[in-house]
Order: structure tokens, then C-alpha cells, then sequence
């Protein structure tokens, strides 16, 4: 038995709690598929606290963005990368702390597999910036999902879209408040499934508690866990280049 997390964005209030109930379970296998950072307030603590829990962590496109620069990004997201970067990036006088988070976030890969299972951010056509979403299944295959369901055996795990679904190779598809957060493998699958695991930090699927997944063999199970948000948004109005639209939207879950 294992736990999935995805799309921190440095919401540590959010991170603690899931933390939290992936113990109370007994879960001390523990990946994480990125985003540890962006648009949230405590960067820091939420790297910290990823490389302490995490057996694995993968390079999301907030993450990749703080080393490489947030070229495609929005003006919010592309102001919280450039806070965020001011946080984490070392000085010349800096500890070791200090250079240890961010050797961590500058060597993130962008995919892991276990057995028949993939991990990855976002698509495995593109790591770290394509999004698979449930609305793109229409009638049947596109080149774009035959592409996907090629890369892996089983499951695939991804964050990114912050929208808890599955879309399996019989181009079926539905949200976990669908499944009443359990999917049992096969079901409304021929051989493989797509299992997005939603946002810890920034949900948005109207449900604003922090969300994650446990895989135990062919179960999946979604956890949603409320969180301290009041504790998060008044940190965030706080700080000058965090826009207050990214507070307001942790409220509402979109």
C-alpha cells in the first residue's frame, strides 16, 4: 500500500494534514508527483517537509519553472515562481539548508515506474506542461491518447489538471465524487487507466479540501481532508506578489 500526492504549491497547512492522515492509515510509502511549489506561501517548509516524507518526487512545471523560468505562465503564476524563486535560490552566502533544497528541486526527474505502473506530473508525451483532461474524451481514440495509453501497462498516475478523475483505455471517464472516491481495477477498463490524483494545495474541483490517493493493489481510494485554509490565505495576503485571486481561490476550490 502506497499514497500519491500532487500539486503542493506551498501549502504547507494543506501538506500537513494529508501527512497526517496517510499515517493515521499506516502508509509510510509515500510519491509525490510535483508541483511542490507555486502560487502558495510557504515554499520552504513544503520542500522541507516533501524530502523528509517522500520516497519519491517528480518535477512538475511550477517546479521546473522556478530553475528555468515561468516563459509560458500567467502574470499571478509567473509573480508567485518569481517570489518563490526568491525564497529558495541560494546566495553567495548561504548554508547548507539553503543549497540542499535546491540541488533537491534543480535534480527533480520528470517520470518513475514501478512494475507495470507509470508516474509522472503531467503527460508522458510532455513531463512536465501537457495536460490530460477528461473533457478531451469524446466519441473514442485520438492519436493524442493512443500516444498515452502506449507509454504504460497499468496505471497511470497524474496530477497537474488539479481534477481527481480517472479516463481508462475503453475511452470511459469519470470524477472521483463519481466513483464515490474508490475505482476498482478493471472496471470500465480493457487493460490500463489514467488515475489523476487532484491537488493537495490548490484543489479545483469545487471541493476545497486537500486531496490525494492510496493504491493498494488494484484499489485506489481518494482521501479528502480539510484543512486550516484561513491559516494559508492570511499568510498569502501577507506577501505583496502573491496575488489575492490565489487566496480567494483556495476558498472556493477552483
Amino acid at each position: 500500500m502506497f499514497a500519491v500526492i500532487s500539486d503542493l504549491h506551498s501549502n504547507i497547512s494543506a501538506l500537513e494534514v494529508v501527512l497526517q492522515d496517510i499515517e493515521s492509515l499506516g502508509i509510510t510509502d509515500l510519491i509525490c508527483l510535483g508541483d511542490v511549489v507555486g502560487y502558495g506561501p510557504q515554499p520552504l517548509e513544503c520542500v522541507d517537509m516533501v524530502m523528509e516524507k517522500c520516497r519519491v518526487c517528480l518535477k512538475g512545471n511550477h517546479d521546473e519553472a522556478l530553475v528555468h523560468g515561468a516563459y509560458a505562465f500567467n502574470l499571478r503564476a509567473q509573480k508567485a515562481i518569481e517570489w518563490t524563486r526568491d525564497q529558495l535560490k541560494p546566495g553567495f552566502f548561504s548554508g547548507s539548508a539553503v543549497r540542499r533544497r535546491w540541488e533537491f528541486l534543480t535534480n527533480l526527474p520528470l517520470r518513475h515506474e514501478e512494475g507495470p505502473d507509470l508516474f509522472i506530473h503531467g503527460s508522458p508525451r510532455d513531463p512536465t506542461n501537457e495536460y490530460i483532461l477528461a473533457t478531451e474524451i469524446g466519441f473514442g481514440p485520438t492519436e493524442k491518447f493512443e500516444e498515452i495509453f502506449a507509454s504504460f501497462e497499468r496505471f497511470l498516475f497524474v496530477g497537474h489538471t488539479h481534477m481527481p478523475c480517472i479516463i481508462t483505455d475503453k475511452y470511459e471517464t469519470k470524477t472521483s465524487t463519481e466513483l464515490n472516491n474508490v475505482y476498482e481495477f478493471p472496471d470500465m477498463a480493457e487493460h490500463k487507466a489514467i488515475i489523476n490524483v487532484g491537488s493537495v494545495g490548490q484543489p479545483r474541483d469545487r471541493d476545497n479540501r486537500a486531496c490525494y490517493v492510496v493504491v493498494d493493489g488494484n484499489t485506489v481510494k481518494w482521501r479528502r481532508v480539510e484543512y486550516d485554509i484561513e491559516r494559508t490565505t492570511k499568510i498569502m495576503d501577507s506577501i505583496a506578489q502573491l496575488d489575492q485571486a490565489l487566496a480567494a481561490r483556495l476558498k472556493e476550490g477552483i
